[in-house]
């Protein structure tokens, strides 16, 4: 790929590329937009195939966390680290205190958390050697559960949109990937609310759910705890006859193989880059199914994180009454959509280009500090 092109037309800041000869750390940070603030976003580890998937991957989802930001209202920008390595196999203290000190090289510009395949813990370490990350035991911790949340929040108006109502009672989900937030969407869709202390309780009953998995300890997992969720093939996860689909596994799920096959009136899941292109949101559209821009609906986690940020320090209960305003935004894009005629995807991009647009002429004129 033209890496340079790619930047010029998505209005890319940065690509920074770094390795570490001694723990065999080798990876690619993104740098999307700070017109609003320092760029946050994940540390994602993956064994990609290429060096080009890696770079494309950080593009997309650096540029993600921008508009994610925006349409949740912070003052952050948006960027997104990814390593290339086995994470069975390059994952250690050292390996992350290295990518600790590349961070930190940055000087406040990028901002990182956990993604997939990093946890909590790795975060400590690079907590050792960088200012700049969040996440931390202590303060807002595992954003997935976080995650889940404000998507269960904005299934709940994705709902009221379709249906009239915003209530899970009586409808039936199925649920694509549940290794972390869509693990947790299931425990608030059948009630179980303990991983986010119980912050609201809904006394509804959903009709059933279905979920698919490819990671057979997440699979015998759920099994285990909810004997009553159904298990299905990864392939016939599509066409089943539900009330809501939820993407929670990797982007690029909404397609033209896929969403012909789509029963499901609402797609509402926490996945990024859902739609493999950006006309499947007017596929998804002119089939007359509500979708749930991805960057909207899972920016629970980048909220909770924010907070580590706000002076005072972390609160949770603050935290969470921002998160619960996803289910309020996504009502206001839905009604954009409709107003303008266009697909809920463009809405959600009109959305957050206008908040970034704004605050870049508030701040025109110079004000020191």
């Amino acid at each position: 790929m033209n890496k340079f092109e790619y930047m010029k037309e998505f209005n890319h800041e940065q690509l920074i590329y770094f390795y570490d000869e001694t723990t065999g750390l080798k990876g690619i940070t993104c740098i999307h937009d700070t017109t609003l603030g320092p760029a946050l976003g994940g540390t994602r580890l993956w064994n990609y195939a290429t060096e080009e998937d890696a770079v494309l991957d950080a593009l997309r989802l650096g540029r993600g966390m921008t508009y994610k930001a925006a349409c949740a209202g912070l003052n952050l920008g948006g960027g997104k680290t990814v390593l290339i390595g086995d994470p069975k196999k390059v994952k250690s203290e050292a390996y992350f205190r290295a990518l600790g000190r590349y961070v930190q090289s940055l000087n406040g510009r990028y901002i990182t958390a956990e993604d997939v395949n990093t946890a909590t813990k790795d975060m400590v370490y690079l907590s050792m050697e960088t200012d700049h990350v969040v996440g931390l035991p202590g303060k807002s911790g595992n954003p997935s559960p976080v995650t889940a949340w404000g998507a269960f929040m904005g299934v709940r108006a994705a709902l009221k949109e379709v249906y009239g109502s915003p209530s899970i009672h009586g409808k039936s989900f199925a649920v694509q990937g549940t290794g972390q937030t869509g693990y947790y969407l299931i425990k608030y869709l059948l009630g179980n609310y303990s991983d986010v202390n119980n912050w609201k309780k809904y006394d509804e009953k959903v009709k059933k759910i279905y979920f698919t998995e490819i990671n057979e300890d997440y699979i015998e997992r759920l099994k285990r705890e909810y004997p009553e969720v159904e298990f299905v093939k990864p392939e016939d996860i599509y066409s089943l006859d539900v009330d809501v689909f939820c993407p929670c596994a990797l982007g690029a799920v909404l397609n033209d193989e896929t969403i012909p096959t789509i029963k499901a009136k609402i797609v509402s899941g926490t996945a990024n880059n859902v739609l493999k292109e950006a006309r499947h949101g007017d596929m998804l559209k002119d089939r007359g199914i509500l979708y749930s821009p991805d960057y909207v609906i899972n920016a629970g986690g980048l909220i909770n994180v924010y907070h580590e940020l706000k002076q005072g320090g972390y609160v949770f209960e603050s935290a969470m009454n921002d998160v619960d305003l996803i289910y309020d935004r996504l009502l206001e894009i839905y009604s954009i959509a409709k107003k303008e005629g266009i697909a809920v995807s463009k809405a959600a991009d009109t959305f957050a280009e206008r908040r970034i647009e704004t605050m870049k002429n508030v701040r025109a004129t110079y004000i020191p500090r």
